[in-house]
């Protein structure tokens, strides 16, 4: 930084929120406007916030620190609608399986693991992927002669846990063990489990898991936290917060962090609704929402799980899945308790953040938020629906009629390895066509906003931002599974205009998460929520090198590149 100059007009303006001498003066780059607009400008910044855009040319006069952009692109902090901090952090503490993508390589990670921690009682990790399994599934059988001890790994997309004969057996779980609501065991042809549980089932082995202690907890969130700022992300919306599948609740450590400054993210949580109990827990949500308040945390969302997802065939959908006759999946919640919950909570002014994969969820998500508008009229609650991986075309402009937003998975837009190989032909090729619609959407005049699921897959806004755009992945992404088949694109009449797949991570994402006055455009009198990338981002081609130079929030740098 050194001394540098800004525009006359802004002085007075400026001094009321403070002295020149605090300004600092992003320059020599292009910044993203909004709406698809790309403007080589500078930026003026004093104290928390943004006091100008200043285009090449303006007249400039004295101020204190210059941030010298080197042609790169400054925008608005990035903001994910959906995401699973303290999941990441965990996963990445225990058997991390995510960097490699091969049976045996899972097996020697296991393994040394299993030596490198001999007093665990228990080894858990994740991030296997079940299409390097015969059957798309792993068992028990394949852990055997690794260890003794009782071994759970959850699948990279948290929808299942892969478990040995050891948990199996701690947990009690036999042939007579009968699924539970919402779940499902992997059963062989005589009846017996064989590792391999399915969402609501996984619950049944998870009290072998020691809780982890809380400097633990806050060290996994802390270290999520300074992952999702080195990608440019301030704000975020976790989606499971509470006591949920997906492992321990991150509420104390957000309120400890929040209460310490050492929360450095604006934050909304979700809420987990909790599908054996009714309406009644709305109180307990109630008072959580004004207990995180008292820090500066948002808590007022809640999260419903309606489904699971295609591959594992716990996608609730309209029709059974190609080839198996019968079978639609599972939906985890009647389409009349969804009404229930979704009427008493729009009441009680909390945003509904639903998880829909299948297109009967969809559906069921949407036809709920239909009925709670009929009981409690318009009340502006900003709900939304969550991954869209399959929408009946019937169905798609009806977001925009009930201004529900569609919180895509844009990373997820892409044809891979699992996608090819275990998930499209469940669909069928009529079904196929409604895979990922995000161009019908953005044309139904849907709004759209985007979430990373991460660690399922990369928490990268411009790797998605990128997929959305070309319909296609990336071979620098660690989660995107087969070179072969990522260039070829997934439906590209559902691309999405660079724009539009650009402000679902910055203003429409802001907007879910009722920061939009704030945050998610450069504009004066905005927080100074800012991410410099080192590329010019209106040049596609960039999105898949491009990295981020540095975050700040309110002005703070919250991140700096090595």
């Amino acid at each position: 930084m050194g001394c540098s100059v800004w525009r006359g007009a802004s002085v007075t303006a400026a001094a009321r929120d403070g002295s020149p001498m605090d300004a600092t003066l992003f320059t020599n780059g292009t910044l993203y406007l909004g709406a698809g607009a790309f403007e080589r400008a500078s930026l003026l910044v004093i104290g928390d916030r943004i006091v100008d855009v200043i285009p090449d040319g303006g007249e400039l006069q004295t101020a204190a620190h210059l941030v010298d952009l080197a042609g790169g692109t400054l925008l608005p902090g990035f903001q994910d609608a959906h995401v699973h901090p303290l999941l990441a952090g965990l996963q990445s503490l225990g058997i991390d399986l995510k960097p490699v993508h091969d049976r045996g390589e899972y097996l020697r990670l296991i393994a040394d693991y299993a030596a490198a921690n001999p007093t665990a009682p228990v080894l858990t990790g994740g991030g296997w992927f079940g299409d390097v399994f015969e059957g798309g599934f792993p068992t028990a059988a394949e852990l055997e002669g690794i260890d003794e001890r009782p071994i759970m790994l959850h699948s990279h997309d948290a929808h299942g846990m892969w478990v040995n004969t050891a948990a199996l057996r701690a947990a009690g779980i036999d042939r007579a063990t009968p699924d539970p609501q919402g779940g499902r065991l992997i059963r062989d042809g005589l009846g017996q489990p064989t590792g391999m549980l399915l969402e609501s089932a996984v619950a049944l082995v998870e009290h072998l898991m020691p809780a982890p202690d809380e400097a633990l907890v806050e060290a996994a969130l802390e270290a999520a936290q300074h992952e999702l700022h080195s990608v440019g992300v301030t704000a975020w919306q976790d989606a499971a917060v509470g006591d949920s599948d997906l492992g321990p609740n991150p509420l104390p450590a957000y309120l400890r962090l929040a209460a310490d400054g050492r929360l450095t993210a604006r934050v909304v949580l979700a809420q987990w609704w909790d599908r054996a109990r009714g309406v009644e827990q709305i109180a307990d949500f109630e008072r959580v929402r004004a207990e995180a308040a008292e820090v500066g945390v948002d808590a007022g969302t809640v999260k419903v799980m309606i489904d699971g997802m295609v591959e594992n065939h716990t996608a609730s959908m309209l029709e059974p899945f190609e080839g198996h006759p019968g079978d639609v999946g599972i939906a985890f919640l009647s389409p009349e308790a969804l009404v229930e919950l979704t009427t008493a909570l729009d009441a009680a002014d909390f945003q509904v953040h639903f998880h829909a994969v299948g297109d009967a969820a969809t559906r069921h998500a949407l036809d709920a938020v239909e009925a709670a508008i009929r009981r409690n009229g318009r009340r502006g609650n900003r709900h939304h629906v969550a991954h869209l991986d399959l929408i009946d075309p019937s169905d798609i402009a009806r977001f925009a009629e009930l201004d529900v937003a569609a919180n895509v998975t844009a990373v997820w837009a892409r044809r891979d390895e699992e996608i090819v190989h275990r998930k499209l032909p469940l669909l069928g090729p009529e079904r196929e066509l409604t895979h990922f619609p995000f161009g019908d959407l953005h044309r139904a005049g849907a709004r759209i906003v985007g979430g990373s699921d991460w660690p399922v897959t990369t928490p990268n806004p411009l790797w998605s931002i990128r997929t959305a755009v070309t319909r296609t992945g990336l071979v620098e992404d660690p989660h995107a599974i087969g070179d072969g088949v990522l260039t070829h694109p997934l439906l590209g009449e559902q691309a999405l205009p660079l724009g539009v797949a650009l402000d679902a991570y910055l203003a429409e994402a802001a907007w879910v998460n009722r920061l939009e006055g704030d945050t998610g455009r450069l504009e004066a009198g905005r927080l100074a929520d800012l991410v410099w990338v080192d590329a010019d981002l209106s040049d596609l081609d960039a999105y898949g090198s491009a990295s981020v130079r540095r975050t700040y929030l309110g002005g703070v740098v919250v991140y700096q590149a090595p």
